[in-house]
């Protein structure tokens, strides 16, 4: 019987993920990392005794911090936006069940994510509701035979129905949207977490300053609401910062195209496609549509993203790339640029 190592961290997900590979064949490892402080392992430990698998808990928190969170605050430092689910899933969720898949014997790795893998190529969850596949670009491409997916077009609906006929403990339990190690507000979390110095608001029409801010890191491109700028009513958002000055420029109305760009360059680049392609989709957040572009391969493990205007293409999150259903990879965003010049304020 082939062992697949199943990564639990307590959810309904991970755990009704059980369920269906016991269905399939497969003897199920479930091994829960500790990444935090305040970690319980509890219902992990409870589902695993009620459906009677293995489980096993091994501390990851130094790596986590390091990989993750300060990597996260070092980002943020420099003007960008991470996205830190991204980050998380290649260097510690999967890389660490790779790492434990030979100690515990297992053949295969397995998640609670919503995706689907078919002849070692990454495709976009049938259930488009629950789809996962932005944050997974970054999976190493030769190894996506190992990786398996239980959860593939299921609802959540469904999922939570199976866990409740099989009474596991955490069937109706919350689903997290939050990044996992920000308790409380993210303002607070800065506030505690990263020196923040006040500056000056420029207004990027007159260049006149307007008002001061309470530290760049509390802003984000594009940002309109919770600005608590002294200074002005007017409405206004955030269209760019100059982290070396220390200055948060803002653009006050509606009317403008400050935060229309038309490319932008994407570093560390994943490829996933077997062959290479010059037109596609592209994702430059989870939650947007797909929009048409088109690709420059470049030296360096880079690459120049082309498309029409698009607002709020922003530095540090992932552009991620289909073709069809067919996840491409993608790569981090580090420049965003306008008739083939970078925005010198973004």
């Amino acid at each position: 019987m082939k062992r697949v190592l199943l990564g639990m961290s307590g959810g309904v997900d991970s755990s009704t993920a059980i369920i269906f590979l016991q269905e399939a064949g497969y003897e199920v490892v479930g091994i829960t990392f500790r990444f935090l402080e305040d970690f319980d392992d509890s219902d992990a430990k409870m589902v695993a005794e009620k459906l009677g698998i293995e489980h096993h808990t091994v501390d990851y928190r130094k790596e986590f911090k390091k990989d993750v969170i300060d990597k996260f605050l070092g980002d943020y430092s420099k003007g960008l936006t991470p996205n830190p689910c991204v980050i998380c899933n290649r260097k510690c969720k999967f890389k660490f069940l790779f790492d434990n898949m030979d100690k515990y014997n297992c053949q295969y790795i397995a998640t609670g994510h919503y995706a689907k893998i078919e002849d070692n190529n990454l495709y976009r969850s049938k259930n488009l509701l629950k789809d996962q596949s932005y944050f997974l670009y970054d999976l190493p491409k030769e190894k996506l035979d190992k990786i398996i997916f239980p959860l593939e077009g299921m609802s959540k609906d469904k999922v939570r129905e199976i866990a409740s006929d099989h009474k596991l403990i955490n069937a109706n339990k919350k689903d997290s949207f939050d990044v996992c190690f920000i308790k409380g507000t993210f303002n607070d979390y800065i506030k505690e977490n990263a020196k923040q110095l006040p500056g000056d608001v420029v207004d990027i029409d007159t260049n006149k300053v307007i008002g001061k801010h309470k530290g760049l890191m509390y802003y984000t491109i594009g940002q309109r609401r919770g600005l608590d700028i002294g200074g002005t009513t007017d409405r206004m958002f955030v269209v760019g910062k100059d982290i070396e000055k220390n200055i948060l420029y803002i653009c006050i109305g509606d009317d403008n195209d400050y935060l229309i760009s038309d490319s932008c360059l994407i570093e560390n680049v994943n490829y996933l496609g077997d062959e290479k392609v010059t037109k596609c989709t592209a994702k430059f957040r989870y939650r947007m549509e797909d929009v048409s572009v088109e690709l420059e391969y470049l030296e360096d493990n880079k690459m120049l993203v082309k498309y029409s205007g698009i607002k709020r293409v922003t530095p540090g999150q992932a552009c991620v790339l289909y073709k069809d259903d067919l996840c491409l990879g993608g790569g981090i965003i580090t420049e965003v640029r306008k008739n083939n010049q970078k925005l010198w304020y973004i």
